[in-house]
């Protein structure tokens, strides 16, 4: 089989899916284009981890250079595409909107460009719950709408989705997006709560719990999440025979197209995630509330419905547990004495 491509092969949740897929016995060739949106040395330890491995290949590209992303294409004949690669964070996209635009717009119809010619067989994207923007039904279903987005980092992911599907209709393009709640975990981003409440709580200095700490997330280990992504990969999307044009519904279609929710239906509030955090660190945080973030929406929960029809039950690893991996990790990873081990 040739090799599966694995975009954000550098990035957090990439990382793990290349890894997984090695382990696996699967070669991966992986792409990053290794930008500062955070410390770039964690990316480059992160590929350390997969730099040797039987079956493993690394590339520098960025999506927005085409010609060499449909050479890569051309070299390796790609059949199964998983699509990580991102501009990331909902509160970096108010202060550089270009940046979303270019990586999650434009680098994604590269990449369809790219899938299209070399007619893949499965390309496997990440989506986000940010797409659910303002609705406040809950959980969130794929089924609902999801036309009124909080940021444009959620705007430009249902545009994914959107081109996705023109791709699927126009080109007989099998995709499947995945809307990820909040994934945490080993190796994890550093601008997200976890690594950040950890720093902070180390270093002694406070921590803000936006929405007066009122914020509820369904939180998704990675392991979890690695494990629906490698289960959908060899399910690709096929037509929906009950689609009805009349009645359309936007998680599936006439075309071979289907979007699915990764997450947990069971949403926890910030501050127990910051008890769960102390109880690991062994320390106590110092709290300071503040209000709701522009583009943040004040709580997530994943109707998973459709996943479990397609892939069966997931394993979900409880929070407590999935922290204290993290801490373990982060202990290690950033030589912190009194901090134990796995």
């Amino acid at each position: 089989m040739p090799a599966i491509l694995v975009t954000g092969a550098a990035g957090f949740i990439g990382f793990h899916v290349a890894r997984r897929l090695l382990e696996n016995g699967v070669a991966v060739v992986g792409i990053d284009n290794l930008n500062d949106y955070y410390d770039p040395q964690l990316k480059k330890d992160r590929l350390a981890e997969l730099d040797g491995r039987p079956g493993f290949q690394f590339h520098k590209i960025d999506l927005l250079e085409d010609e060499p992303l449909q050479a890569l294409f051309q070299e390796h004949g790609f059949r199964q595409v998983i699509h990580l690669a991102a501009q990331a964070g909902v509160r970096h996209s108010l202060e550089n909107p270009r940046a979303y635009i270019d990586s999650n717009v434009v680098g994604f119809l590269n990449l369809l460009e790219s899938c299209r010619q070399q007619k893949v067989e499965h390309l496997l994207y990440a989506s986000s719950s940010s797409v659910y923007g303002a609705n406040t039904k809950m959980p969130f279903a794929v089924g609902d709408s999801v036309d009124h987005p909080l940021s444009l980092y959620g705007a430009t992911k249902k545009s994914n989705e959107l081109m996705a599907h023109a791709y699927s209709h126009l080109f007989r393009l099998p995709t499947s997006g995945i809307r990820f709640f909040t994934v945490y975990g080993p190796w994890g981003r550093p601008d997200m709560a976890l690594y950040l409440f950890t720093r902070a709580i180390l270093e002694g200095r406070p921590i803000e719990l936006f929405n007066e700490g009122k914020m509820r997330r369904g939180f998704t280990f990675i392991d979890d999440a690695v494990e629906g992504i490698l289960r959908l990969l060899d399910h690709p999307a096929e037509e929906d025979p009950n689609w009805q044009a009349d009645a359309p519904g936007p998680a599936s279609s006439s075309a071979p197209y289907r979007v699915y929710n990764m997450g947990t239906s069971e949403p926890v509030e910030l501050s127990l995630f910051v008890e769960l955090l102390e109880k690991a660190l062994g320390r106590t945080a110092i709290k300071q509330m503040a209000p709701i973030q522009p583009g943040d929406v004040p709580a997530t929960s994943a109707d998973l419905s459709s996943l479990v029809e397609a892939v069966d039950e997931l394993p979900c690893t409880p929070l407590p547990e999935g922290i204290r991996h993290f801490v373990s990790w982060y202990g290690q990873y950033h030589q912190v004495d009194g901090i134990p081990a796995d």
